[in-house]
């Protein structure tokens, strides 16, 4: 008989998904030795290897390939016992792991934060920031057990729990403070500044300027909101920023913020979690904080923008 344990499943699904002994051991949070031996251990309890090894890379055997999606079924198996034992307490209490996309994060976190650590004192808040495409990955893996992104994400495995609206704002440098707000279709004729291809609100920017087909050469991209300013405040160019940013990224930017016309170009903030999960209850319960911290943020920053 063979005997396998939880602990080297776990090792190996984290060397599975990360392909790298150093990484896979500070994700699970032991010393890269430690984790080798455990994965030698198992591949000698099997009597087959799950690696091919090289000299700068993991690789997966196919006998390994195979045993990882087993190995993640029965690990995804043992933590949804163990969340049904802990949805039956009245409060959500222990680990909860969150996703925020990186346009929303440094805006609404302090808040929830705060906010969650006073009425759920017993939440130990593991944070993930990553875009939209990578959080859905993980959440349905059931590596988080919620996310907050910007809706809709139209994953029929998902409920969406909209938060609330925020329009997107245009801000330029300083001297065209005085200039009549362009049209969205002359956008396109301008140095228009987004982020880089992966995040969302890129997309967004782009619907609304009527710019699907763009190449990406024709645009200039940034990191971060806070690079896309710091460009518009050297003269580089304009861009968009959702509202609840503005507090924050222009603060200390030489640069000038103004509204569209109606309809303002806006998106809609929404936490989401697996039709499954039995922490719909206790979900919703975070969503009303989050949903107030959102708002809150919003509020601050539309009065910069009045």
């Amino acid at each position: 008989m063979i005997n396998l344990t939880l602990r080297q499943l776990r090792y190996f699904e984290a060397l599975a998904r990360l392909n790298h002994f150093g990484r896979a051991a500070e994700d699970c949070s032991i010393s890269q030795p430690a984790l080798s031996v455990q994965i030698k251990e198992l591949e000698e309890a099997l009597g087959v290897e799950l690696l091919e090894r090289g000299m700068r890379q993991v690789r997966l055997s196919p006998f390994g390939e195979e045993f990882a999606r087993r190995a993640r079924d029965i690990l995804r198996s043992v933590d949804d016992l163990a969340d049904l034992a802990r949805a039956s307490r009245q409060t959500l209490v222990g680990r909860l792991r969150i996703g925020i996309i990186p346009t929303i994060a440094p805006y609404v976190l302090p808040m929830m934060i705060a906010s969650l650590n006073r009425t759920h004192a017993g939440l130990e808040l593991h944070l993930r920031e990553s875009v939209t495409s990578k959080l859905l990955h993980e959440l349905m893996d059931g590596r988080l057990e919620t996310a907050i992104v910007a809706l809709p994400v139209s994953e029929p495995s998902l409920v969406e729990m909209p938060l609330m609206e925020e329009n997107f704002l245009l801000v330029r440098p300083q001297e065209d403070r005085v200039k009549p707000v362009p049209h969205p279709d002359k956008l396109k004729e301008m140095r228009l500044l987004l982020l880089e291809e992966g995040h969302c609100f890129r997309e967004q920017a782009l619907s609304f300027c009527n710019m699907e087909a763009v190449r990406p050469r024709e645009l200039l991209d940034g990191s971060s909101l806070s690079t896309l300013v710091q460009m518009v405040a050297a003269g580089i160019g304009l861009t968009l920023i959702p509202e609840i940013a503005v507090s924050v990224e222009t603060r200390l930017a030489d640069v000038s913020i103004a509204r569209f016309e109606e309809p303002q170009p806006s998106r809609t903030i929404g936490m989401v979690w697996r039709r499954n999960t039995p922490f719909a209850r206790q979900l919703e319960e975070i969503a009303a904080v989050v949903r107030s911290s959102a708002e809150k943020a919003r509020a601050a920053a539309a009065q910069i923008a009045a």
